[in-house]
């Protein structure tokens, strides 16, 4: 079973810490170096991501957007997504319904 609010290598420069989900709501946050990149992929879960600090530029569909501290992105289900940090950046990412891929692995 999966312990939480542990920290954990997700790609090259990103580490990420899942919080404990509600029934049927989850968040993680996700900490990247400059340059780090979260590569494109798609999940059927709708997300939200919450800069804390930092400057990020979001790929989603083909369309790019940066966001800085105090912003966020929406993410709709099965849209294709990546990230990349302009700086050194933290996001907050919310997820609805949970990640049971993310949630079952360890």
């Amino acid at each position: 079973m999966r312990t939480f609010e542990e920290w954990e290598q997700a790609e090259p420069g990103v580490k990420r810490k899942i919080f404990a989900p509600g029934t049927g709501l989850m968040m993680m946050e996700v900490h990247f170096e400059a340059g780090a990149a979260g590569y494109q992929h798609s999940h059927p879960h709708e997300q939200m991501s919450y800069c804390i600090r930092g400057e990020l530029e979001f790929t989603i569909d083909g369309t790019t957007r940066r966001i800085r501290q105090g912003e966020t992105v929406v993410i709709p289900g099965g849209a294709r997504h990546g990230v990349i940090a302009k700086e050194a950046s933290v996001l907050l990412d919310c997820f609805t319904p949970l990640r049971e891929d993310l949630l079952n692995r360890g």
